[in-house]
C-alpha cells in the first residue's frame, strides 16, 4: 500500500490548492474532510490523475501516513482546530507532528504547543499567505512551534513555497511556540494598512481630481513600475478595469462596507498590550469599522456640513504628492510593524530573523513587493536596527517624500476627504522625530488629579516625584508608574 508523505485535513479552497501544489512537487498527500463527500469530489475533480490518496475516516487517514506522521490542518481557526487535535491525539504516536496552517491566534498556538509537548507530539503553527493562487503555485509560509519538528517538514514547505529571484524560498523557521502565527498576524495587520492607504489614494483621485476609472487604473499601473511595485498595487489597477455584466465598472456596484476576520484587531491589541504605537494599522482597522456604519453615514451625510471637494491646481503635481504620501506612509506602517515584532520577541524570548521575515514576505504573500528587499538589506546591514526610519535608505526616502506627503494631508483636510492612515503616519513621524513632546504637561495633570508622580529632567531616570499642587493634597502618591 502506498503511504503518504504528509496528510492534510480540510478541503476548502486553500487546502485543495496546497495539496495540488505538494503533488506537483512529487509528494504523495493523503486527504480527509469532515464531510466525506468532499474527498470524493476532490479526487474525481481537481485531483483526478494525481497521486493524492483519499480517506473517509480519521483512522484510515492516519493509517496511510509515513512515520513520523505529518498531519496538516487547514480548518477554521478556533474550536475546529482544537476539536481535530483532540480526535487525532489518540491515533498518533510520540514524535508525530500536527501542523496548523490556518489563521490561528498566536496564544492558541502557544497553548497547543505546550499541551501537545506533554503528550510527546510536536506542533507547528504556520502562517500561510498568498490566497488560493499562492497556495496553488507558491505561498509565503511562516512556520513556528516545536523546533524539533522543523527538519521533518522543512523540505516539503520550502519546495512548495514561493521563490525570490535568487531562488531562495519564501519560507524559513520563525521561532518557538506562537512565533509563526504572530509574524503572520503582523503580515495581515500590515496588509490592512497597505489596503487602506491605497483606498485613501483612490478617494483623492476620484473625489478631488475627478479621475475616471481608466485614468486611475493607468496611474496605479504606472506606480507599479516604481517604488510601489507590489502585488496590491498591481491588482488595484486590475480592479479599475473590471466591468460588470452590463459593461459598467464593477467597483461602482460594490457596497462600501468592509469586512474583516480579526487579525488586524489582534495586531492592534498586541500593540496596546506592549505600549508600541502601531497607529497606522489601528487606524486601518477603525476605518473598516467606520465603513460598516453605512446606514448611520448615509444619515450623517444629510446633516453634517463640511467642504465639498473642488480642486484648483496642477493635477500631475497633486498625483505626485499622493504617490509620495502613499510611499512614505507605507514605510511608516512597516516600521511600526517591525517595532511590534521586536517587542514581542523580547517578551516571548523569540529569536526572530527580521531580514529573513522580509524575505519570506518578498514573494507569494499578499504584501509582496520590491520594497521588502530594501527591508532585508537594512537588517542584513544592521541586525539590531530597532526602527526602519533610522536606516539611511528609508530615512532618505521619507525625507524626499515629506513635502508631497504633508501637502496631501493638508489638501485632504481642506477638501473634506478622510485620510486616517496618511495622517496618522505623518503624526507618528513627527512625534518620533520630536525630542520633547508635551507629555510633561500630561504627567503634571496626572500628578495633579491622581498623584501619579513624574520624573524630572534634572534627575536620573527611575526617580519619581509628587507635587502637592493645591497645598491641600498631601504628600501621598500613587505606587504605580507605567510608560
Amino acid at each position: 500500500m502506498t503511504q503518504a508523505d504528509i496528510g492534510l485535513i480540510g478541503l476548502a479552497v486553500m487546502g485543495q490548492n496546497l495539496v495540488l501544489n505538494m503533488n506537483d512537487h512529487g509528494y504523495t498527500v493523503a486527504v480527509f474532510n469532515r464531510t466525506a463527500s468532499k474527498v470524493d469530489d476532490f479526487l474525481a475533480g481537481p485531483a483526478k490523475g494525481t497521486k493524492v490518496i483519499g480517506a473517509h475516516t480519521l483512522n484510515e487517514f492516519v493509517s496511510k501516513l509515513k512515520t513520523p506522521r505529518r498531519v496538516m490542518l487547514m480548518v477554521k481557526a478556533g474550536d475546529p482546530v482544537d476539536q481535530f487535535i483532540e480526535m487525532l491525539v489518540p491515533l498518533l504516536d510520540r514524535g508525530d507532528i500536527i501542523i496548523d496552517g490556518g489563521n490561528s491566534h498566536y496564544p492558541d498556538t502557544t497553548r497547543r504547543c505546550q499541551t501537545l509537548k506533554s503528550k510527546g507530539i510536536y506542533f507547528i503553527g504556520t502562517g500561510i499567505s498568498g490566497g488560493e493562487e499562492g497556495a496553488r503555485h507558491g505561498p509565503s509560509i511562516m512556520p513556528g512551534g516545536h523546533p524539533e519538528a522543523w527538519p521533518h517538514i522543512k523540505k516539503i514547505f520550502q519546495d512548495i513555497a514561493a521563490k525570490v529571484e535568487t531562488g531562495e524560498p519564501c519560507c524559513d523557521w520563525v521561532g518557538d511556540e506562537g512565533a509563526g502565527h504572530y509574524v503572520k498576524m503582523i503580515h495581515n495587520g500590515i496588509e490592512y494598512g497597505d489596503i487602506q492607504l491605497i483606498c485613501e489614494a483612490y478617494q483623492l483621485m476620484k473625489d478631488v481630481l475627478g479621475m475616471t476609472s481608466d485614468e486611475i487604473a493607468d496611474t496605479f499601473g504606472s506606480w507599479n513600475t516604481k517604488e510601489l511595485d507590489s502585488y496590491l498595487i498591481e491588482i488595484t489597477a486590475d480592479v479599475f478595469r473590471k466591468q460588470d455584466v452590463d459593461g459598467t465598472l464593477l467597483l461602482d456596484q460594490i457596497l462600501d462596507v468592509a469586512g474583516q476576520k480579526g487579525t488586524g484587531k489582534w495586531t492592534g491589541i498586541s500593540a496596546l498590550d506592549r505600549g508600541v504605537p502601531v497607529t497606522l494599522i489601528g487606524e486601518a482597522v477603525f476605518a473598516r469599522c467606520l465603513s460598516a456604519m453605512k446606514d448611520e453615514r448615509v444619515q450623517a451625510s444629510k446633516k453634517l456640513k463640511g467642504p465639498s471637494p473642488h480642486f484648483k491646481g496642477d493635477r500631475q503635481s497633486f498625483l505626485k504628492n499622493i504617490f509620495q504620501a502613499l510611499y512614505a506612509s507605507k514605510i511608516i506602517s512597516y516600521a511600526q510593524g517591525y517595532m511590534l515584532m521586536r517587542e514581542a520577541a523580547k517578551d516571548y524570548h523569540w529569536k526572530l530573523n527580521y531580514g529573513g521575515i522580509a524575505l519570506m514576505w518578498r514573494g507569494g504573500c499578499i504584501i509582496r513587493s520590491v520594497f521588502l528587499s530594501k527591508i532585508k538589506q537594512a537588517f542584513d546591514k544592521n541586525p539590531n536596527l530597532y526602527n526602519l526610519l533610522l536606516d539611511d535608505f528609508f530615512n532618505g526616502e521619507v525625507n524626499q517624500c515629506q513635502t508631497g506627503w504633508r501637502e496631501t494631508v493638508a489638501a485632504a483636510t481642506m477638501q473634506g476627504i478622510p485620510v486616517p492612515c496618511f495622517a496618522t503616519a505623518l503624526s507618528f513621524y513627527d512625534g518620533y522625530r520630536c525630542a520633547r513632546l508635551p507629555a510633561n504637561l500630561l504627567q503634571a495633570l496626572r500628578d495633579y488629579f491622581g498623584a501619579h508622580t513624574y520624573e524630572r529632567v534634572d534627575k536620573p531616570r527611575g526617580e519619581f516625584f509628587h507635587t502637592n499642587w493645591t497645598g491641600t493634597g498631601g504628600k501621598v502618591s500613587a505606587s504605580s508608574y507605567s510608560v
